[in-house]
């Protein structure tokens, strides 16, 4: 009797083993492997460029749009997007980049270079057997796409860049005229290429700090900065910006929470590293200075955006358009910063929408 229970309790076990392992296989194959908080969009995990890279998707067919998101983001930072273009019939990606979210994190700083940034977009391509997308970036995303089509022309049919513009590769490196400008002041790019890993222990050391005090509209309020003085040596970032008092109203405590968990896992190293690049990226694209964008282009921002340091819709066109020649429009939103496609999700769906019909990429 007892043996006989003993025997029963041990097959229970072993199927409930069994269970737990399949379990686990399955997680870490090419499907759905957790929840995701947007109706719609699953995810999985593919290869590409030798990563393992986590996608977010929505849609089967249809043109394929490939966002790239940027710094502090996540493939969240799409999600608005994701729901508008899949429910036009759109096929949409967004991938966790390299170093963020459940994709994999390279140790080597180099791997962060914009080759590599570049060569995982195609990779993204290729594992899901698409010759060609429409290529989307924000912030540093908006970097690797200008990239990614310069690198990789025959593999994009247009592009969407939002925030950050280009106008060619400049003739001294960024960090060079950086370095001239700030002195020993703080500026956070040159906080980010400071050894000792410096800028990412702060950010992890409280994600909810650097994020809160990133995500808000130019007019949100903020509560005093506990450091005023513009010397790099007073301190590091999070104490520079002020706290926030309340949330804009395009982010929800929920939104914002997420966004401080994908990086309460993963950290912020990866991310920074992007940043640790910008000398690399310079000298190892100088084959790329006379290289022109033919793919009908289009570029998004805030008018309020601190990138373009109050640019006109002229002086971004007429810079643009020495690399993009078929730069096809430039769309500022009035009163609207940084994060142009959460802050104003309808205007920028809206844009991209008749950009697209515009040059006949439609399902």
């Amino acid at each position: 009797m007892v043996l006989a229970i003993y025997c029963r309790y041990f097959a229970l076990k072993v199927v409930a083993i069994c269970l737990l392992f399949s379990t686990f296989i399955y997680a870490q194959g090419n499907t759905m492997i957790t929840p995701s908080p947007v109706d719609g969009v699953t995810f999985r995990f593919i290869e590409s460029n030798g990563l393992r890279m986590r996608i977010a998707e929505a849609g089967d067919t249809g043109p394929l749009i490939l966002f790239a998101h940027g710094w502090p983001e996540s493939w969240y930072s799409w999600r608005h997007q994701l729901k508008f273009f899949a429910e036009a019939g759109y096929r949409v990606v967004a991938p966790d980049m390299r170093g963020y979210g459940e994709s994999d994190k390279p140790i080597d700083v180099d791997e962060y270079d914009i080759i590599h940034l570049a060569g995982d977009m195609v990779g993204v391509l290729d594992a899901l057997g698409e010759e060609t997308a429409i290529m989307v970036g924000h912030d540093w995303g908006a970097i690797v796409a200008w990239n990614s089509v310069l690198i990789h022309p025959e593999r994009f049919s247009a592009l969407i860049a939002m925030s950050v513009p280009y106008g060619g590769r400049p003739p001294q490196s960024p960090m060079a005229g950086w370095q001239e400008q700030f002195g020993d002041n703080f500026y956070y790019i040159l906080y980010h290429n400071e050894a000792g890993g410096i800028a990412e222990a702060e950010y992890d050391s409280d994600p909810m700090g650097i994020i809160s005090q990133l995500y808000l509209s130019p007019t949100s309020p903020r509560q005093q900065a506990t450091i005023t003085d513009p010397a790099r040596s007073a301190g590091g970032w999070i104490g520079r910006m002020g706290a926030p008092i309340g949330l804009p109203d395009w982010l929800t405590q929920e939104d914002l929470n997420y966004v401080v968990g994908q990086f309460e896992t993963a950290g912020f190293r990866g991310g920074v590293n992007y940043y640790r690049n910008f000398q690399r990226n310079w000298e190892i694209t100088e084959h790329l200075a006379a290289t022109k964008i033919d793919v009908p282009t289009l570029f998004i921002a805030g008018e309020r955006d601190v990138v373009i340091g109050g640019a006109s819709k002229d002086q971004l066109n007429g810079a643009m358009s020495r690399v993009a020649n078929d730069l096809r429009d430039v769309v500022l939103i009035p009163e609207i910063g940084h994060w142009v496609q959460q802050e104003a999700p309808e205007e920028t769906n809206q844009a991209m929408s008749d950009f697209l019909t515009e040059i006949n990429i439609v399902p």
